[in-house]
């Protein structure tokens, strides 16, 4: 497999050989090539983007243009082995709504979203008084298209609200795992494995 961003990396590395997947917002389509290449899996994608669309069409991928928030509804249920959500759901307007569309059409669902609690980012709120720019959040808050800055205890309170069972988490600094205790303010990317 090519070298993937650490989260997608997570997810490839838990996703079963041959099975059937549903990466929406699957960007440039590099978690889908690396899991068809990789794990013979029968990968599909939803992408808002239309740039990254073509892109992922002219890697012989299987992609349709959609929105997380309207277009999942079309997808029968189970569909699908894993809806796959990463660093999008913060972007969505009701993640409580598509987190419910990601456990219909997906047996289980992987959802990785960037750490908002991490400790750069209270700081920065702490001592500057600002949203942060850091290296992963390089974006403007007027420009970000993160409406939602969801934090780990946030959304493990989302999933225990919604009675969903955790069947694995993982928590990142860069590429280095963080261990579940220091997960709120350490890590920087949070990758959740869930089922109903």
């Amino acid at each position: 497999m090519t070298a993937l961003r650490p989260d997608l990396a997570v997810i490839a590395a838990n996703v079963a050989p041959g099975s059937r997947v549903l990466d929406i917002g699957c960007g440039d389509g590099a978690l889908m090539a690396a899991l068809r290449d990789g794990k013979q899996v029968d990968a599909r994608g939803m992408e808002l983007d239309p740039h990254d669309v073509a892109e992922c069409v002219a890697k012989g991928l299987s992609v349709m243009q959609g929105d997380a928030d309207s277009d999942l509804i079309d997808y029968p249920d189970a569909a699908f082995d894993y809806a796959i959500l990463s660093q999008t759901l913060q972007t969505t307007k009701r993640p409580d709504k598509v987190l419910d569309e990601l456990l219909r059409v997906g047996r289980q669902a992987f959802v990785s979203f960037p750490n908002f609690g991490h400790w750069r980012v209270r700081a920065s709120l702490l001592w500057n008084g600002r949203m942060p720019v850091t290296r992963l959040l390089p974006i403007a808050w007027y420009e970000t298209p993160n409406i939602h800055h969801v934090t780990v205890s946030d959304f493990r309170d989302l999933v225990e609200a919604k009675h969903l069972t955790v069947e694995g988490a993982w928590f990142l600094s860069g590429d280095k795992r963080i261990s579940d205790a220091a997960a709120s303010w350490r890590a920087e990317h949070a990758v959740f494995l869930l089922s109903r």
